[in-house]
């Protein structure tokens, strides 16, 4: 049976032009592999595809003439607007019409109508976003990257066993190594949360290699990353600040002289590809993990580029069960 995917193509400041041109790349580059239902206002999704003029691609238009922004409280917003184009999209996979959804709408939205209308997983006291972030060893996975603010130590290792499962199965770590995020390597260090958590975590079946600081998550210490959402949250928008910066800098620096123009003209090539890794838009979205499905969500400013790669990301966790597989390990942790 074909894939289907809900696409919330009202969500973000520049849809649904950039969510209609990255879902219809999505499914041009993959030779209709899948399929996309693309929810909200049908008549401004019409009028985006007929400007784009794609016609003969795998997709469908399930109306929702209701949008959540970006600046609404979101269980207020669910509340209010029940023909939303997030509730409507997280309701078909409910139904069964859809077997995923990804939105690059209101994040808070998307975790309240993930978790109310699909459920936790049997087990799961609080489902988490993860985002990856680029390392010396290969990617990592961070989690919670803003879900959960206030955090108790079984959240924090179930955060754990569910990141495991995920970059297993998404990254192929054999045995994904995981670190508990805190302010010293000692297993003494950190506030009383951290350290109830080791506790937990040293006790369990996972990989687990002790507390990591924040300058080890580049060095890829840990292949999974643990901390609660408040801090998660920080470092993640620290980390998407960093390409900016650092072409910022390069840009700076040329401007200089003729001659340093030049030796960046001729390396543009490989900066830019040692530089790709902390692309947001390379990653597409984060996999909101724990709820009785496939859910994920995307950057508010996201390009096509990133549309496209968040819908890629969802057929792959489809395809491999990733709900299942956390449901069997979280009945072990």
């Amino acid at each position: 049976m074909r894939i289907r995917i809900a696409v919330d193509a009202m969500g973000g400041d520049y849809a649904p032009h950039n969510v209609i041109v990255g879902a219809l790349d999505a499914l041009r580059d993959t030779g209709n592999r899948f399929e996309l239902i693309l929810v909200g206002n049908e008549q401004r999704i019409r009028q985006e595809i007929h400007r784009i003029g794609q016609n003969d691609l795998a997709y469908t238009v399930v109306d929702a003439p209701e949008t959540i922004e970006m600046a609404e409280t979101p269980t207020a917003a669910l509340k209010a607007k029940k023909n939303s184009s997030i509730a409507v999209g997280v309701q078909l996979q409910k139904e069964g019409k859809a077997n995923a959804f990804v939105s690059a709408g209101n994040t808070g939205a998307v975790m309240s109508a993930s978790t109310l209308i699909l459920g936790r997983i049997p087990g799961v006291a609080r489902p988490t976003i993860g985002a990856f972030f680029p390392s010396e060893g290969g990617a990592c996975l961070l989690l919670d990257a803003g879900a959960n603010v206030d955090c108790s130590p079984r959240h924090l290792l179930q955060f754990a066993a569910m990141g495991t499962i995920y970059t297993r199965c998404m990254l192929n770590y054999h045995n994904p190594t995981v670190g508990l995020l805190s302010i010293g390597e000692e297993s003494t260090k950190g506030n009383e949360r951290t350290l109830k958590a080791f506790r937990l975590l040293s006790n369990s079946k996972l990989n687990f290699i002790g507390n990591i600081e924040g300058r080890d998550i580049l060095k890829g210490r840990a292949q999974v990353v643990v901390c609660d959402g408040f801090v998660g949250n920080i470092v993640l928008k620290f980390g998407e600040s960093l390409l900016t910066v650092l072409k910022t800098r390069f840009r700076n620096y040329g401007r200089r002289n003729f001659l340093r123009r030049a030796w960046i003209s001729l390396t543009y090539g490989t900066i830019n590809k040692l530089l790709g890794d902390f692309d947001y838009q390379v990653y597409g979205g984060v996999p909101f993990l724990g709820v009785n499905g496939v859910s994920i969500v995307g950057h508010g400013g996201s390009t096509p580029k990133a549309i496209k790669n968040m819908i890629l990301r969802a057929e792959e966790m489809v395809k491999k069960n990733i709900h299942k597989e956390i449901e069997h390990t979280i009945r072990e942790v």
